[in-house]
């Protein structure tokens, strides 16, 4: 009868064991078949080590046969396997880019990720719900978590038969068999153990890089700040919008200035660098303060580029008319994606337009800074830029239809304007400026809606966010007063608002009535302007 291939090479195997095992006297003096391992007891060391080879092949084996699972993490798919190693930590690899490698514990196991594909299903909800983002880190580590539970009890079993399948197949006896199980069973635990202990979540704030990826370092301290400070501030974000949502309420106290149904209301939002709880905000405040109008002047985007503009897709369904001016974040690129909308005025070179009963009119930024294969022209370009404004709006005035609200991203650009609109509007500086012209012209500068973006976390305290409502009358279209909505940023849930009249107002009130009016406050001044 032939051998069963499989047969002999156990038989092979375990005639090799028993030539070291055996007693070189016994070799000779005692007549051996095959199978036969009944000559004199080997040392027991020589055991030890025979039985601690089976079970650390077949464990190897079975890790190798069914030792890896296929899960998703976040918008991924990825494979999870767990491998025998010297040294331990885990190594992710990303296809074609090259892999990770971190030193996240010790242990006789390494843990390696293949990153397959983005699943596009779950990819292309994070575009249409950008908002879904600030619970990405939530829903990775929950997903981690459980395929790493999942690849535990299959490794558990995967050793414990591969280990059992090798012994019983060298040693032929079921006992010696279980005893290879058992003592696999006892090495991963003690593994499992060793790893725990040693368990290292910091690790992946120092990775080590290694194929295309080995050029990432020099981008990873930024990234760095973020993820460690994010995780912070995004778990009272969610409260933040509900804060908002109670802002009316409040307002219906304020004193001096009681807004009339008929009052033209609109919202002045700034900077919002990439922030996706900025749009939860703005519908907060369309919906509360029943607002005609939102004027965004710029930077709404953080590198202009093609992949950020599903971004901008919550603008369509904000209740309101959006007029919006290119900041110098925003390229050609996201300005041409906004033309798109139906709901979107996209202003450029003094372009004019009349929305809600106002005639506004606005340039882009005269530059678009994170390009930085282009030379930056500063502020004499900023002011350049707001003289050519200045000229479209005198030709406007000339031509019988004179512009109530000017827009400019930069207010080195804004203040050229003075003496040729009751009122422009800026941003860039993410701190917020009321400023009365020399030519009459009032300059209102707005703070960041987004907080100053995600790379605000990276200062000792989160960036606020603040919006403003500007009230202005229907037949004059003049500002008649403002409201300055403050929230504490990402992850407080502070919120503030403070009603303000212009200084013509306050004098108008004062000499028509003795009881006296409270002063408006001024925003301090201090420019801080986005990179």
């Amino acid at each position: 009868m032939v051998r069963v291939p499989f047969r002999a090479a156990a038989d092979r195997v375990r005639h090799r064991l028993t030539r070291f095992t055996r007693p070189k006297s016994a070799a000779r003096t005692t007549a051996r078949t095959p199978g036969d391992l009944t000559g004199a007891a080997p040392k027991p060391y020589v055991r030890a080590l025979s039985m601690l080879a089976v079970v650390v092949i077949g464990a190897w084996l079975g890790l190798l046969a069914v030792g890896s699972i296929r899960t998703p993490v976040g918008p991924m798919d990825t494979n999870m396997t767990l491998r025998p190693s010297l040294t331990g930590g885990s190594k992710i690899n990303v296809s074609p880019l090259g892999a990770l490698e971190l030193d996240s514990h010790i242990a006789p196991l390494r843990l390696d990720v293949d990153v397959d594909r983005l699943d596009p299903v779950r990819s292309q909800a994070l575009v249409d719900q950008p908002e879904r983002f600030s619970g990405l880190q939530d829903e990775v580590t929950r997903d981690v978590a459980a395929g790493t539970r999942e690849l535990a009890v299959r490794s558990c079993v995967a050793v414990i038969s591969g280990a059992t399948a090798l012994g019983l197949v060298v040693y032929r006896r079921p006992r010696r068999a279980l005893a290879a199980g058992g003592l696999a069973l006892t090495l991963l635990a003690a593994s499992g153990v060793s790893a725990y202990a040693t368990w290292n979540p910091k690790s992946v704030l120092e990775p080590k890089f290694s194929g295309l990826l080995s050029s990432a370092p020099s981008l990873v301290g930024d990234a760095r700040s973020i993820v460690t400070e994010f995780d912070i501030y995004q778990q009272e974000l969610a409260r933040l919008v509900t804060n908002v949502t109670r802002l009316y309420d409040a307002t219906s106290t304020l004193p001096v200035y009681q807004p009339d149904p008929g009052t033209i209301r609109a919202l002045h939002v700034s900077d919002i660098h990439l922030n996706p709880a900025a749009w939860h905000i703005i519908a907060s405040l369309v919906e509360q303060y029943e607002i005609d109008v939102i004027i965004d002047s710029g930077d709404t985007m953080d590198h202009g580029s093609a992949a950020e503009n599903g971004f901008l897709d919550p603008i369509r369904d904000l209740g309101a008319p959006y007029v919006w001016v290119r900041g110098n974040h925003d390229s050609m690129v996201t300005q041409a994606y906004l033309e798109k909308f139906r709901n979107v005025r996209v202003l450029d070179d003094g372009r004019t337009v009349n929305v809600a009963g106002l005639r506004i009119a606005g340039t882009g930024d005269a530059q678009f800074t994170p390009d930085r294969s282009k030379p930056v022209g500063g502020k004499a370009a900023a002011e350049l830029e707001g003289m050519r404004l200045a000229t479209s709006l005198r030709d406007q005035e000339q031509a019988g239809t004179p512009v109530d609200i000017a827009v400019a991203h930069d207010p080195n650009t804004a203040r050229q304007t003075d003496g040729t609109v009751p009122l422009v509007l800026a941003g860039h500086l993410h701190n917020r400026i009321n400023e009365q012209l020399k030519g009459g012209t009032r300059l209102k500068v707005e703070g960041s809606t987004g907080g100053g973006g995600l790379r605000a976390v990276q200062n000792d305290k989160p960036e606020k966010v603040r919006a403003s409502v500007l009230y202005l009358d229907r037949s004059t279209r003049r500002l008649q007063a403002w409201d300055e909505i403050t929230l504490g940023g990402l992850g407080l849930t502070t919120a503030e608002v403070s009603r303000h009249l212009p200084e013509e107002n306050l004098k108008k009130d004062a000499s028509s009535s003795p009881a006296p009016t409270p002063s408006p406050t001024r925003s301090p001044a201090r420019p801080t302007p986005s990179p």
